[in-house]
């Protein structure tokens, strides 16, 4: 992608994304609104998800209608290649904890042009108004305007802490979970935020050292991805293998002193 057709686009999505942030999510936050369920009844959806979908659908289709839309929420296009350029997009990312706190949750849009790796990522934390972004061609990842540092600092596994969810320690059919058990016993601290993007923002930023989690969707990782890239860390399947941004995937991302020791003595997916 042309750089000043990158940084067109760039600006065009942080101002969409202040706008359903600021101007529409947090102004309605405490209206009372419909919550359905999707695959369970822990996975919820409401009309909140669906209208911010739609006003990304909407400013895409308008600006630059030859791109397509990756959407969880049904506003997106029928997308199988990597073609072109794709907008990937999670209009709130913790939708639970949109519904229950009413804080932690964010909206994530990750850009992708012809399937080399990832132009644009943002992550944008509604309610504390934080704004994680990264650009590809090694600028760095932001914190708002602050500049994240590159995670070149040698961490080791027992000052680690590591995000991941506690159900992952239970029995279970898609890890070990008693290797998860010695991965906790091992480390410093665990933390779950309830939202993939943010736990992604958060690798990125350094504040968490891997995040490690089973069964997610293009739409929950294609930002993250790119704010870890653009700070040196790595993000893989759980099984070591490349990202499949169109699948579903397990997920590894993480500093990168840390991923082959995580790889070989703690992730055994089943």
């Amino acid at each position: 992608m042309d750089k000043t057709i990158r940084q067109q686009i760039y600006s065009d999505v942080k101002k969409w994304i202040y706008q359903a942030g600021g101007e529409q999510i947090r102004v309605q936050i405490d209206d009372k609104y419909q919550i359905d369920t999707k695959s369970s009844a822990n996975d919820l959806v409401t009309e909140v998800d669906r209208e911010t979908e739609k006003f990304f659908a909407e400013k895409i289709r308008d600006k630059y209608p030859s791109h397509r839309i990756v959407g969880e929420e049904g506003y997106g296009d029928k997308v199988d290649t990597l073609d072109g350029t794709i907008w990937i997009i999670d209009p709130i990312d913790g939708t639970m904890n949109f519904v229950h706190q009413k804080r932690n949750f964010a909206i994530s849009i990750g850009i992708y042009h012809d399937g080399i790796g990832g132009e644009i990522g943002l992550i944008y934390n509604v309610m504390e108004d934080v704004l994680y972004t990264g650009i590809r061609g090694g600028e760095g990842a932001f914190r708002n305007n602050e500049k994240l540092p590159q995670l070149t600092e040698q961490v080791s596994i027992d000052t680690s802490i590591i995000a991941l969810n506690s159900s992952m320690a239970f029995d279970n059919n898609r890890i070990n979970e008693k290797k998860v058990q010695q991965l906790i016993m091992d480390i410093r601290g665990t933390r779950s935020y309830g939202s993939a993007a943010l736990e992604f923002a958060y690798v990125a930023e350094g504040i968490v050292d891997a995040y490690v989690t089973m069964r997610l969707a293009p739409w929950d990782i294609a930002a993250g991805l790119i704010l870890v890239n653009e700070v040196g860390g790595i993000t893989v399947q759980a099984n070591g293998q490349s990202v499949d941004l169109l699948g579903t995937n397990a997920i590894l991302t993480c500093n990168k002193c840390i991923k082959e020791e995580l790889l070989e003595n703690y992730i055994e997916l089943k």
